[in-house]
């Protein structure tokens, strides 16, 4: 029995036998489709079916997209969830560690199950609101196994896609014998025999090879919070003994030298970089990795990482790469001259970043990341006639650029449409605030923390000291 109340998403929206996108500017991310200035998308069940213009389908369900951009659902790769009570409580933070005294070394020590039910259910429905299809869940305040259910059973209310990573708590106390056991018994209660298609599980470790070969055995990916100033030089014997590989997630990646990143492409480790995470906290170098990435050849996904002082969207997080790249490219041309000129990203390159590379670190490209006939039907439809999109000149420029999620229309996972007419479907709002409100009311009581508004900073409770 559990102490959370489970009716606050009602799946109200059926998935249609077959649906047909009518009219749609379509950006599929995909070189062999490619774009069209207006086609039609016919999906049957949960798949994309065919991409072309004027497809006849009497028998599906019309949505007619004319006026609109159509591109795949976007890939968070790398998301804090259970944190969705506390959205902008630390937005002076300027440092890693401003960042852990407001979460670990504070309120999560004080988490029932309910409020990772909660975080993790407000985090993921704003996702979808934002036109994120896709999200890796980085769960590490798992303290007990009912917390590890309340966070799965949020990601499974929400319809959003998502890996489920479980993770051991920063700081505080909780049930050690869970640990790592717990991941098995998930995987037998929640995705036995594949059931639960849309989610899937993994593991929040650092470089600790006996967490990695228990998440072997299981066949679970193992997801990292890897800084590479200071643990480049664990790579090379991780390296050697044939301990890192495809199964492998990295976080950050900030400062990393190339002697790391040719171990990183050698072995097929997955990779997503944080631009406005690694900035706002300083941390390392406060540079975003794509850079050196690309340099290397691997193509990252983007995270947002967390909202507890920044928005939760990825056109924000776009923007502020675009910006970045170009501000950190004209200073290294000013004083370096043109060795390694930093390459330019352009607009398409960041919506591949947020597209099929999230797809690729998240280990779905076959599933999802472009408009693919095969592949599983996650589509935003952004209104491009919405007075700050139109005229729009150029579509990848107006999504990058200028759109945001007031701009999203329709959002489909799976085939099942979960946003319509710019409103998430099936949510019951007033359920939601009260919880999340009950939450933090809870959680600001147990760490003794007085709320204001218009602090200027999150000061450190005594207990982070």
């Amino acid at each position: 029995m559990t102490d959370y109340n489970r009716n606050i998403v009602q799946n109200t929206e059926s998935e249609a036998t077959r649906t047909l996108i009518r009219g749609a500017t379509v950006l599929s991310m995909d070189n062999d489709v490619g774009n069209l200035v207006s086609a039609d998308i016919l999906i049957e069940g949960s798949t994309i079916i065919q991409i072309n213009e004027n497809i006849e389908a009497d028998d599906a369900n019309i949505i007619d997209a004319s006026g609109m951009i159509a591109m795949p659902g976007m890939v968070d790769s790398h998301r804090h969830s259970w944190e969705g009570q506390m959205r902008r409580l630390n937005s002076h933070a300027e440092t890693l560690e401003d960042y852990s005294h407001a979460t670990h070394f504070s309120f999560a020590k004080y988490y029932r199950p309910s409020d990772m039910y909660i975080g993790n259910l407000m985090t993921v429905l704003s996702c979808i609101d934002a036109g994120i299809t896709t999200v890796i869940d980085n769960s590490h305040n798992s303290r007990t196994g009912a917390h590890s259910d309340a966070a799965i059973e949020a990601l499974l209310d929400s319809g959003i896609r998502s890996i489920h990573a479980t993770g051991a708590p920063v700081s505080g106390e909780w049930d050690t014998a869970h640990w790592p056991g717990n991941i098995e018994r998930l995987q037998e209660k929640y995705f036995k025999d594949g059931e639960n298609s849309l989610i899937s599980l993994a593991i929040m470790a650092q470089l600790e090879p006996e967490l990695w070969a228990e998440a072997r055995r299981l066949n679970v990916p193992i997801i990292t919070e890897f800084f590479g100033g200071e643990m480049a030089d664990e790579l090379e014997g991780l390296h050697q003994k044939g301990l890192l590989g495809p199964d492998n997630i990295f976080n950050h990646c900030t400062a990393l030298p190339d002697s790391g990143w040719e171990i990183l492409r050698e072995a097929g480790v997955r990779v997503n970089v944080c631009p406005r995470s690694d900035a706002h906290y300083g941390i390392e170098d406060g540079v975003f990795a794509m850079q050196a990435a690309l340099r290397h050849g691997i193509s990252p996904g983007l995270s947002v990482d967390n909202e507890t002082s920044y928005s939760g969207d990825m056109f924000m997080e776009m923007k502020v790469a675009f910006y970045s790249q170009r501000a950190t490219g004209m200073q290294h041309k000013n004083c370096c001259g043109s060795e390694q000129h930093p390459l330019t990203l352009q607009s398409n390159s960041l919506l591949k970043a947020a597209t099929i590379d999230g797809a690729v670190c998240a280990g779905l490209q076959d599933k999802i990341g472009s408009l693919t006939p095969g592949k599983q039907a996650d589509i935003v439809l952004i209104n491009a006639e919405d007075m700050n999109l139109y005229p729009s000149g150029n579509a990848f420029s107006t999504v990058v650029h200028a759109a945001d999620r007031s701009n999203i229309d329709t959002v489909m996972i799976g085939g099942r449409i979960v946003k319509r007419g710019g409103k998430v479907l099936g949510v019951d709002n007033v359920r939601l605030r009260a919880a999340i409100d009950e939450s933090r009311e809870h959680l600001f009581a147990a760490a003794g923390y007085v709320p204001d508004i218009f602090a200027e900073a999150f000061l450190p409770l005594e207990s982070a000291q």
